[in-house]
Parts: C-alpha cells; structure tokens; sequence
C-alpha cells in the first residue's frame, strides 16, 4: 500500500504541465475506483485553474448556471481547514437540493471527500474524491484512504504552486509543448474531438490543455487564446 502511494506520489511529482496533473486524477480516480477526482485550484491573483474527471457536459452546466457561487462544497470549504465530507454540509436549501439532484443526474456521485488547502499569497485549493455508493460503504472508503488522500492533494497542490510561480516569471507566457501542440491543432481549424484524436489523449485531458493555454496567454475564450498564440509567434499554422 506505501509503495502504491509512493508511486502516485511520484506521478504528480513528475508532471511537468497541467495536463500531467489531468492524466493523473483520472489514474488515481481508476486506482481508488471510485466515480471522480477532481483538483481545483485559484492562484493568488484570481485565476482558476482545473484538472479532473467531471464530464465536460457537468463543466458546461456548472459555469452555465454560475453554480459556484451557490455550490455548498465550494462555500462550505471557504469556512473549513480539515476534510469535509459532504454529508456534514448545509443541503437545507431548495436550491442546494436541487444542485445535488442535478449533480448526481450528471453522474458527479452522491458521496464526496473534499479536501481544502490552503496556500501562500492567497491562493486556494480543493481536492475532491466523489463516487456512487451508500452511506456505510463510503464511510468505509473514507475511513481507509483519506490520509493517503490529503498526502495526495498536497502534492498536487504544491505541483500547482510551482507552475504559478514559474509562469510568474516569465515575462512572455511559455506554454508547454502540449499546449502548443492543442493551440495549434484549433489554428488549423480542428474540432476538439479531432485534435484529442491527433494528439492520442483523451478529450478531458485536451480541455486541460486548453484552459491551461488560455489562462497563460490572459484569453477570454479558447478563439482569443488561439488568435493570441498567433498574435505572439508562439504558434505557426
């Protein structure tokens, strides 16, 4: 079991991009089997950044309805420093229900650990493992794993540390290999479906890419992040 955790320690640790840290929320969501891990994090100057296992369309109807404003997991977290299971927080709300119905129709589960973390400069983080199940078997899992679950948000948020503050330093934005490679593959005019085909990643590990890229680049959207790209020589169609 130390071994195992060592091993997806040492995943995280190598990463070198967020698409790295994509690839290894979906190894460690088939390691724990378990439906989602999911690491969100806000740098200290507001950016947000993601990497993790919700279907793109719950993404899509999360920020369609500026769910997190609302979510309980998100504003519970704020008030918390240990790990919370979401059976502990305030679903007293019609809206708060009607958030969590949705959410598990999404296939997001009906359990959830999540595990706030706090950083330098403001920066905030949350790592999250959600799954299908019953009360007593997820108690179960909690009981057995959320140790190793906290040494792997860690790293992970001390992974997401290092590229801020590698970015921060860069006076022109440096987007990795990956990124550019995803960037280029929009120029050209591909569909996401066909650039994560290009590239041999899946699609959730492409949106990673992108958001990566378009944050670097200080884009509104995913066509001014590809036009900025253009714009700087970062990329050549």
């Amino acid at each position: 079991m130390q071994e195992k955790l060592e091993s997806l320690c040492e995943r995280v640790q190598r990463a070198s991009d967020v698409g790295d840290l994509q690839a290894a929320t979906e190894q460690l969501r088939d390691y724990y089997d378990v439906a989602h891990i999911v690491y969100h994090w806000v740098n200290s100057v507001g950016e947000r950044f993601g990497a993790g296992t919700y279907s793109q369309e719950w993404v899509d109807r999360y920020v369609e309805k500026d769910y997190l404003r609302m979510d309980p997991v998100i504003l519970g977290c704020l008030q918390r420093f240990n790990p919370v299971d979401w059976k502990e927080l305030d679903w007293s709300s019609r809206a708060s229900r009607d958030f969590l119905r949705e959410a598990i129709n999404f296939g997001v589960g009906n359990q959830g650990l999540t595990i706030p973390i706090r950083g330098p400069a403001g920066q905030f983080a949350l790592f999250t493992a959600s799954d299908h199940c019953d009360d007593y078997v997820w108690a179960v899992f909690v009981d057995e794993n959320m140790r190793d679950l906290m040494i792997i948000a860690h790293e992970f948020n001390k992974k997401a540390l290092e590229f801020e503050q590698g970015g921060d330093s860069a006076p022109v934005p440096t987007l990795s290999p990956r990124e550019l490679e995803a960037m280029t593959y929009l120029a050209k005019g591909l569909s996401r479906s066909q650039a994560a085909k290009e590239m041999e990643i899946s699609e959730h590990t492409l949106r990673v890419y992108i958001e990566a890229a378009r944050h670097k680049l200080g884009a509104m959207n995913t066509t001014h992040a590809v036009a900025r790209a253009l714009s700087r020589g970062l990329i050549v169609v």
